[in-house]
């Protein structure tokens, strides 16, 4: 089963989609391009893009922030590495990273809102619940991934959300 790595590049908006078939193999682009990734000496690499030879050199790496900033000819850039775990929580608006607080929450599951228990305005704490999802029979309390003031309620009781479905946004605290 192929894995896939999710890498934004200076905090693009879209990440680039990274995949390999076995841990043994190389990663390349899930969109087919032909990249070929040559190590070097510790922390300098030669990158064959599109026939043309750049060398890359990793001048510092975070393995628990997943940052590396990488300067490649006279420009430095800073990759942020997620794994597919890793994105799926940022996705659903569950990313816990640094006390970051992800300005919207997004259903983990399909599932029927039983109970809406903020509204506009609200000041929530981390882990305070929200709302109550029913998903396979059984009622899931969905908590405040940190501090944080209620700005919008998507959700609304007695209606059905899909996986990844917006329920609520929140301003700052």
């Amino acid at each position: 089963m192929a894995r896939k790595l999710y890498v934004r590049i200076n905090q693009a908006e879209k990440p680039l989609v990274l995949v390999r078939d076995h841990e043994t193999r190389t990663w390349r682009p899930q969109d087919g391009q032909r990249v070929d990734l040559n190590a070097g000496d510790k922390g300098i690499f030669s990158v064959l893009i599109g026939g043309r030879s750049v060398r890359a050199f990793v001048v510092k790496e975070d393995r628990e922030l997943g940052l590396v900033k990488v300067r490649i000819g006279g420009k430095l850039y800073t990759m942020t590495l997620e794994d597919e775990r890793a994105h799926l929580m940022q996705t659903l608006g569950l990313d816990k990273r640094a006390g970051i607080v992800s300005p919207e929450l997004k259903a983990p599951m399909p599932g029927l809102v039983l109970n809406v228990l903020v509204k506009p305005g609200d000041a929530v704490k981390k882990n305070d619940p929200v709302l109550v999802l029913e998903a396979m029979k059984m009622e899931n309390v969905i908590k405040a991934p940190g501090d944080a003031v209620v700005a919008q309620v998507h959700a609304v009781q007695g209606k059905a959300v899909e996986k990844g479905q917006l329920l609520l946004v929140f301003a700052k605290g």
